[in-house]
């Protein structure tokens, strides 16, 4: 067994047995969560260097970490006694590190660059000038 999610608020922990988990409400996935608001295939879970990381394969009502939302299709570290919740059923993720085979720094989430958060002109470090410059 490679940990378990504990559901927070009552329910039998469910045991984490392989080393990649998909989490969703069809028959096929290995978490299998029957409700409604739990898409047919949630998320992704996997082992890499000891750790386990999440990955949200575009659900409908998203994961969260933490209380954060994740981005979809980013894989996100989950350390040790985290909250994660899945559409809005949470647990609680109890793992060692160390009995999964982790030494060193922890790996890294994913980072995507949001390319589309500044304009192309404030990227080129063209930058418009602002009101107040354009008023004098």
């Amino acid at each position: 067994m490679f940990g378990e999610l504990v559901p927070i608020g009552g329910g039998d922990p469910i045991p984490l047995m392989k080393k990649r988990l998909r989490i969703g409400r069809r028959e096929g996935c290995d978490i299998i969560l029957s409700f409604g608001n739990v898409s047919g295939h949630h998320a992704l879970m996997e082992i890499d260097e000891g750790y386990w990381f999440i990955r949200d394969l575009r659900s409908r009502n998203g994961v969260k970490v933490d209380g954060k939302r994740i981005t979809q299709g980013v894989r996100k570290r989950l350390d040790p006694n985290c909250k994660v919740t899945v559409a809005k059923h949470e647990f609680e993720l109890e793992y060692d590190p160390m009995s999964l085979g982790a030494y060193g720094t922890p790996p890294q989430d994913e980072v995507v660059d949001d390319f589309f958060r500044e304009s192309l002109l404030d990227r080129a470090g063209l930058n418009r000038r602002d009101s107040s410059e354009k008023k004098k």
